[in-house]
């Protein structure tokens, strides 16, 4: 007697799921990093020497802490796993081409780019698209280089 394996999920709604959570995450982050910004740049603005504020010293900390902890809740929702596999270099590399989008175009490249980094590493965790999506993110971050550094 064989037991019923249960029928196979599709990818693609969770995938998407990780992209629309990617965007939104990249829209955010350049929202609070631009708002921390500006607000150190008005408290720093009379003095002449070095001036570090509370903002301009955790803003990136705590972008991260968010976009991990959003992650990890995010991807168990969509059931995308390994997610030890998935999360890291979404959130380590990720600088790259959002801040290649910013560079080049503004709010809405950057949420495409952070919606195009997450679907290509979040479809990584499958084994049949892995060729695929780990190819689409190292284009993704080679063109990012090249924006950056061209």
């Amino acid at each position: 007697m064989t037991t019923p394996r249960p029928e196979p999920q599709p990818v693609l709604p969770r995938a998407l799921g990780a992209a629309v959570t990617g965007a939104v995450l990249a829209t955010g982050a350049r929202a609070y990093l631009s708002w921390a910004t500006h607000r150190s740049d008005r408290i720093c603005r009379t003095t002449d020497g070095l001036c570090f504020t509370g903002w301009n010293l955790t803003a990136v900390p705590l972008v991260f802490a968010v976009a991990l902890v959003v992650l990890l809740v995010v991807y168990k929702r969509l059931g995308i796993r390994p997610r030890i596999a998935v999360v890291p270099p979404t959130l380590m590399l990720a600088p790259m081409p959002l801040a290649a989008a910013d560079t080049a175009a503004g709010w809405w490249a950057v949420a495409l780019a952070g919606g195009a980094w997450s679907y290509s590493l979040a479809l990584a965790a499958w084994d049949r698209y892995r060729i695929p999506a780990l190819a689409a993110s190292a284009a993704l971050l080679l063109a990012s280089m090249a924006v950056l550094y061209g």
